[in-house]
C-alpha cells in the first residue's frame, strides 16, 4: 500500500493475512470490500474464535458517524435474528490515521446470487423460490416492527447459509440513511419481490411461469404490490395462504 499522509487518500487497507491488529485480532482472509470500506475474516487471538470485522475508510466515516450509525442500528435489531449480531467497535491507526473498525459474528455461506448461478437454468423451482421468499420475508418484518429499514436489499446482499427444505438466511450491508421512513420500508417490500422474480429466472422465463409465481410478482409494478403486500407481514400471511394446484 503507497504511503499516505491525509485521511482523504487512505482508499484501501490491503491487511495480509496473518497481520495483527489492535494485540487483538490476526487477519486471515478479506472477504469483500465497497464503497464504505473492507471486510476481513479475523481470529481473536486469545480465544481463537473467527470474527468477521468491517473497516471504514476515513473519508466514508467522517467523525466516526458511518459507525455509530450501524453500531445502533444493528444493537436496535439485535434480536432480529436475519442479521449478522454486532459485537464491539475498535480503533487502529493505519500510517498514522485512526481508523476504526466493527466486529460482528462470522457466518459462513455464499451470496444469492453465486447459487443461484450454480443452478440449473440459474434459478430456482418456483416452490423453492417461494420458500426462499418467506424465509426473507419473515426476517425484515421482525426488522419492521422496529420502524427500521435494509435499504439495499438484492441478490448480493442476501447471504445462504444452508438451503434443501428451507433456507437458512442473512442480509448484509444495510443502507446508511437518514430517520426511516415509509418510503423506505416500502421500498424493502418491492425489492423482496424483485428478488423472487430473480430467483425463478427473471423476464426469460416470467411468462411461462405457474400462476402462483404471477400472483407473487404482479408484473413487478410497485403500485399493485404494495397494494397488495403493504406490509412484509401481509406479504408473509399471503404466502402461507398460497394454494398450489
Amino acid at each position: 500500500m503507497a504511503r499516505v499522509t491525509n485521511a482523504d487518500d487512505l482508499n484501501a487497507f490491503d491487511f495480509s493475512p496473518g497481520r495483527r491488529l489492535a494485540g487483538k485480532y490476526e487477519i486471515l482472509q478479506q472477504l469483500g470490500s465497497g464503497w464504505e470500506g473492507e471486510v476481513y475474516r479475523v481470529r481473536e487471538m486469545h480465544t481463537g474464535i473467527e470474527r468477521a470485522a468491517k473497516f471504514f475508510y476515513p473519508k466514508r466515516n467522517p467523525r466516526n458517524r458511518t459507525v455509530r450509525f450501524y453500531a445502533r442500528k444493528l444493537h436496535k435489531l439485535r434480536d432480529c435474528s436475519i442479521l449478522i449480531q454486532y459485537f464491539t467497535q475498535e480503533t487502529i491507526q493505519v500510517q498514522r490515521i485512526p481508523v476504526t473498525f466493527l466486529v460482528s459474528e462470522y457466518v459462513e455461506g455464499e451470496m444469492l446470487s453465486a447459487l443461484l448461478s450454480r443452478q440449473p437454468g440459474k434459478r430456482l423451482t418456483p416452490f423453492q423460490a417461494v420458500h426462499l421468499l418467506y424465509t426473507l420475508t419473515t426476517g425484515m418484518a421482525k426488522i419492521h416492527e422496529h420502524r427500521e429499514y435494509h435499504g439495499d436489499l438484492h441478490t448480493d446482499n442476501v447471504l445462504v447459509r444452508s438451503f434443501g427444505l428451507g433456507f437458512d438466511l442473512k442480509v448484509v450491508d444495510m443502507f446508511h440513511w437518514k430517520a426511516p421512513r415509509r418510503e423506505n420500508i416500502q421500498d424493502d417490500i418491492v425489492n423482496l419481490i424483485q428478488i423472487f422474480h430473480e430467483a425463478v429466472g427473471g423476464a426469460r422465463y416470467y411468462r411461462r411461469q405457474p400462476e402462483q409465481v404471477k400472483q407473487i410478482c404482479l408484473g413487478l409494478k410497485r403500485s399493485l404490490i404494495l397494494k397488495r403486500y403493504p406490509t412484509a407481514r401481509r406479504l408473509g400471511e399471503f404466502l402461507e395462504t398460497l394454494r398450489w394446484g
